[in-house]
């Protein structure tokens, strides 16, 4: 492999977020928290959505895989960063550092198209209501996640592959506080161009293959919202999509920054990366609970039923 010609680069400086003591102690303070409540609203959300039977719907069966990808996002970078926040040396070794980037572009991948099949599911639901469950069946959507799995593994492992395969020279200093290939690139002293178009058209291929699909559907969606003759029937079926709208938002619009922007180290960088690997996966649980009037219902269903267990 590539690091065995250059024996003397075992590992990756990591520059972080900061190199002022202070400063980082604080940061560790915010991320530990945000961390906490990333594992803690995740959790609660799975529980909740495997206890309450109301919630045995595809809508929440996509939710539930969506709050399983936030745990493992979260965790393939959060935790490096908090031992980083408290070391003196931010390292991580070359198969670390490969490691991490094949599970960060597997479990993103995933989550991009699961949120593409979460968009088509909110189509079904408010453009076909009476073939719902029919165009929506357990088996179908039981395809669509194991589908994105499939999908996002491979991509992932042919840029790893091919990203295995690159000689790093002197430059060891990744100014990021992870391993991700945008970062990576520059320090290669062999020739990155096929690994850059390759990268590129994967992106160009994970973003356009996820999002055109959101784009017609809620193309559609509207479309038949506008159509509604009843308030009250425009007000359900908007409530039934903003929550998913929001998350795909907050998720594409940093991702695609990240990616599609050339590499500068600057704090651009780092906030579209902690927007869509920390942020994010803390925000979604809380968007699809409080905005959601079924899965307060159950929450408040699944705690009562815990009272009345201990009681």
């Amino acid at each position: 492999m590539a690091w065995k010609n250059h024996s003397a680069i075992t590992e990756f400086l990591l520059t972080g977020l900061s190199d002022d003591p202070l400063i980082e102690a604080l940061l560790f303070v915010l991320f530990l928290g945000i961390y906490l409540l990333t594992l803690t609203g995740n959790l609660m959300l799975l529980v909740v959505i495997r206890a309450d039977s109301h919630l045995h719907t595809p809508m929440y069966f996509f939710l539930s895989n969506l709050s399983f990808l936030d745990l493992c996002f979260s965790s393939v970078t959060v935790p490096k960063l908090l031992k980083d926040l408290l070391s003196q040396k931010k390292s991580i070794s070359i198969e670390g550092c490969l490691a991490q980037v094949f599970f960060v572009f597997i479990t993103a991948g995933t989550e991009a198209f699961l949120l593409s099949m979460m968009a088509y599911d909110r189509y079904a639901a408010v453009c076909h209501p009476l073939l719902y469950g029919q165009m929506m069946s357990n088996e179908f959507c039981l395809k669509l996640v194991l589908l994105s799995w499939l999908l996002a593994s491979l991509s992932s492992a042919v840029i790893v592959l091919l990203a295995v395969n690159l000689d790093f020279c002197e430059a060891y200093t990744i100014h990021h506080y992870i391993c991700e290939l945008p970062s990576l690139f520059p320090l290669a002293c062999s020739d990155i161009s096929i690994n850059v178009d390759i990268l590129i058209c994967s992106i160009l291929l994970h973003g356009l293959g996820t999002f055109l699909p959101i784009f017609f559907s809620y193309a559609r969606i509207v479309s038949t919202i506008l159509n509604m003759k009843s308030t009250t029937g425009r007000s359900k079926a908007f409530n039934t999509c903003s929550s998913h709208l929001i998350a795909v938002v907050l998720f594409f619009g940093s991702g695609l920054v990240r990616y599609l922007m050339p590499t500068s180290g600057s704090s651009l960088d780092l906030l579209s990366s902690l927007q869509y690997s920390a942020v994010t996966p803390m925000l979604n649980p809380l968007i699809y609970s409080l905005k959601n009037k079924e899965v307060k219902a159950a929450m408040q269903r699944t705690v009562e039923k815990c009272l009345r267990y201990w009681a």
